[in-house]
C-alpha cells in the first residue's frame, strides 16, 4: 500500500537540512531503486523552486510499504529526523487516483 509522508521543517533550520540532505537523499534513492516510490520533494518556504535563504518548509514523500507501522519506522530514522530538521512527521495511508 502506498502512504504520504508530511514532514514540517523546524524553525531556522536550512543550514542543518543542507548538510544532513546526501544522507537523506540516499535514502530516498534506494526507495526509488526498489520500484516503491511515487513522488518525493520539499516545500519551498516562498513560491520560488529555488527559494534561497528563505528554504523550506518541509517534505512530501508517497512511497510504498508493507504497513503503515513500517511506513513509520521508516520515516522515523530519516537523518533529517535524527538531526532535527523536522519537527512534525505524519504518515498516512495514501490511494493514488490520477493519473
Amino acid at each position: 500500500m502506498l502512504y504520504a509522508i508530511l514532514s514540517e521543517d523546524a524553525p531556522d533550520t536550512l543550514e542543518v537540512r543542507r548538510s544532513a540532505r546526501p544522507a537523506h537523499l540516499a535514502r530516498i534513492r534506494l526507495l526509488r531503486d526498489q520500484g516503491r516510490l511515487v513522488l518525493a520533494g520539499p516545500h519551498p518556504a516562498i513560491d520560488a523552486e529555488d527559494p534561497g535563504a528563505a528554504g523550506f518548509t518541509g517534505s512530501l514523500v508517497v512511497a510504498e510499504f508493507s504497513s503503515l507501522e513500517a511506513a513509520k519506522t521508516w520515516a522515523a530514522a530519516d537523518p533529517y529526523t535524527g538531526v532535527g530538521v523536522y519537527a512534525r512527521v505524519v504518515v498516512k495511508p495514501f490511494y493514488k487516483v490520477l493519473p
